[in-house]
């Protein structure tokens, strides 16, 4: 289980994947009707995306940081209204970071 993994620790290793070329070769073969791939976002960030992660990152109180993984939709979205991003992102964000906090290895 990856339960030690803070949200910056997450953040900093989906980082290492941004604008990867490999990530858009296969965020292209899995792009819906208007060319977008958003499921495969937390495998190769785009540019945007991952500033939009940083951004929401940034936003979080120190007890949503501390919680991270237990975030509410509302509470998402509030975020993103703080951070300035679009909130289909920092949902995706979150719920990736949940689903590896609790993760079962």
């Amino acid at each position: 289980m990856s339960a030690g993994l803070s949200i910056d620790e997450y953040l900093r290793r989906l980082g290492r994947f941004v604008d990867d070329p490999y990530g858009r070769q296969f965020r292209r073969q899995f792009a819906d009707n208007r060319g977008s791939s958003e499921l495969a976002m937390l495998q190769s960030p785009s540019r945007d995306e991952w500033k939009q992660m940083e951004r929401a990152v940034a936003a979080l109180t120190a007890d949503e940081k501390n919680a991270a993984e237990r975030l509410t939709d509302e509470q998402v979205r509030r975020i993103a209204e703080r951070a300035g991003v679009d909130p289909a992102v920092a949902a995706i964000f979150f719920n990736g970071y949940a689903l590896e906090r609790n993760r079962v290895s």
